[in-house]
């Protein structure tokens, strides 16, 4: 896969660039399923932020961005799905935009569902994560960001990266997420991590690893 995780969807004209260059055309032109999925995770999930994401309103631009059709897919929903239908739905897909909230609770349902298993197989899918959409897909969150806990324990995510991001940095929601937190956090976290601000993404395509920033952003144990 081709992916672009970020702290806070699309939110400056690098981020916007980078997505672009992944999908290889125009946004007007790529057909989008949204992942809403970890907003209903965790201790302050609610069904406002699923809906916002779904539907263009929340404040991390994802779903609004012009996209040729979006369509929804929710990951609980799936094991009661036919496989072939709605791995045809992924498979037919540009991106996948993976909505932010529990980052365990996605990666649950992310096993659960069977798209784990497929996504090293979606070789030309850009996947566009949003805070934990992609945290996911790290190695390791760091038992800071554990809210919602899997049924075998730990803070083991899907490990498609080799290196773990701390999301929201100095962000004023957030006062918590300093960069001397981040530090500390970095310090129990075997492996690269990053830091990394609303204006920041990370960029990952054939091999390479870019970080694409008009923000602020900190690399740990490189």
């Amino acid at each position: 896969m081709k992916l672009l995780l970020t702290d806070s969807g699309i939110r400056n004209a690098s981020v916007q660039d980078a997505l672009v260059d992944l999908l290889g055309k125009p946004v007007a032109e790529a057909n989008a399923l949204c992942i809403p999925t970890a907003g209903y995770g965790g201790p302050y999930g609610d069904p406002g932020g699923p809906w916002r994401f779904t539907s263009g309103q929340s404040p991390s631009p994802m779903t609004g961005l012009g996209w040729k059709s979006v369509g929804t897919l929710e990951l609980t929903a799936l094991p009661s799905i036919d496989k072939e239908r709605w791995v045809s739905w992924v498979r037919e897909a540009d991106v996948l935009l993976v909505n932010g909230g529990d980052t365990l609770y996605l990666c649950h349902w992310m096993r659960e569902s069977g798209l784990a298993d497929l996504l090293p197989s979606l070789t030309d899918t850009v996947y566009v994560g949003l805070s934990a959409g992609s945290l996911a897909l790290t190695p390791r969150i760091g038992e800071d960001f554990v809210g919602w806990k899997p049924p075998t324990g730990g803070d083991n995510a899907l490990g498609v990266v080799d290196f773990s991001i701390f999301p929201h940095l100095d962000h004023p929601d957030c006062p918590e997420n300093t960069t001397a937190a981040a530090e500390r956090w970095a310090a129990g976290i075997s492996g690269p991590a990053y830091a990394i601000d609303e204006q920041t993404a990370i960029k990952v395509a054939d091999g390479s690893i870019e970080v694409v920033s008009e923000g602020h952003w900190k690399l740990f144990n490189s």
